[in-house]
């Protein structure tokens, strides 16, 4: 129902100090400050420039919980250059750290910035597994079936999960395999074969989101430690999509390619439903997601950009307006 504040506005008072709760819209003077102020609400967030990577790349793995520390390793800006090139982020700027073991991409990461684990990949196909304990990679035992576009979930070195993901030929895979810190083991898997969609989580709480083959890259999937759940799918299906997210229930899927066209859309999880949010300010497809869906970042994509951008939730803030 339309009210009478929709029709005519909020008044500008007079007020000795800013409004503890105002409305979206809400303008009043602040007599003490002797300033005319207003009140603004973005619901949906926006994605900002952050520092470029120094090796422009798409078809990363990558780690990390916070837009301040957050992980890339290998990929590619198209075959046949394959890259083995780690790089770290702070927030501002991207360092190059220890490469991997061997040049690789479409491969799995799941961790932190200091406490991560990278699987599969190509080419070959591969799979090859490899620990980072902040400084430097160790080969570990190799996953159980070799496959790339593979992706990953998990709090560190030693919890993770590695799932979907597609062999040189053949259907597309539902393995899931859970890592312990020292051997991978088949668990339950995907209600639907997949690859290089979105997926993000922990070992005991994930999302999988999108991805190939056209079938199913509006369909999502929920890991709850033991088996996948389908549940709602995205607004817009996709395939070559970052996820951002610490669990199942609030997690951030951005870019992909519909396809044909790549997207630049950016899709919130609040554990029942999809809702639209701020678009990336450039789309792109196969690119690298790490952190929250509050605070996520989004590097790289295919073709090689160096381009970073970094989402911020959604803000309320009081301006103070100035004349010129």
């Amino acid at each position: 129902m339309t009210t009478y504040k929709d029709i005519r506005g909020t008044h500008i008072v007079t007020v000795a100090s800013d409004p503890p709760a105002p409305v979206n819209g809400q303008v009043w003077y602040n007599s003490t400050d002797q300033a005319m102020k207003g009140f603004t609400s973005d619901p949906a967030g926006a994605w900002a420039t952050g520092g470029a990577l120094n090796t422009g790349r798409g078809f990363m793995g990558d780690a990390g919980t916070s837009q301040t520390a957050s992980l890339v390793f290998g990929g590619t800006p198209g075959n046949p250059t394959i890259y083995a090139n780690t790089e770290s982020y702070n927030g501002t700027s991207w360092t190059e750290l220890n490469d991997l073991p061997a040049t690789n991409s479409s491969l799995a990461g799941a961790g932190t910035q200091t406490s991560a684990i990278a699987a599969g990949g190509n080419p070959p196909v591969t799979a090859n597994a490899f620990s980072w304990n902040g400084t430097s990679w160790t080969s570990t035992p190799s996953l159980n079936q070799a496959r790339f576009n593979i992706k990953g979930a998990g709090a560190s070195n030693t919890s993770a999960i590695a799932f979907g993901g597609y062999p040189d030929s053949g259907a597309y895979y539902a393995l899931t395999e859970n890592w312990n810190g020292s051997s991978w083991t088949e668990v339950n898997d995907l209600n639907n074969g997949r690859a290089a969609g979105g997926g993000n989580g922990t070992a005991t709480s994930a999302i999988a989101a999108g991805g190939d083959p056209s079938p199913v890259i509006a369909k999502v999937e929920t890991w709850n430690g033991t088996s996948w759940t389908e549940t709602t799918a995205l607004n817009t299906g996709k395939t070559g999509n970052a996820l951002s997210g610490t669990s199942n229930t609030a997690a951030l899927t951005f870019g992909g390619a519909q396809p044909p066209p790549t997207s630049a859309l950016t899709e919130s999880w609040n554990g029942s439903a999809w809702t639209e949010v701020a678009d990336l300010n450039t789309a792109r497809t196969q690119l690298a997601g790490t952190a929250t869906f509050t605070d996520a970042l989004a590097a790289g994509a295919n073709g090689g950009p160096t381009a970073t951008e970094e989402f911020s939730q959604p803000a309320t803030n009081t301006v103070t307006f100035t004349v010129s």
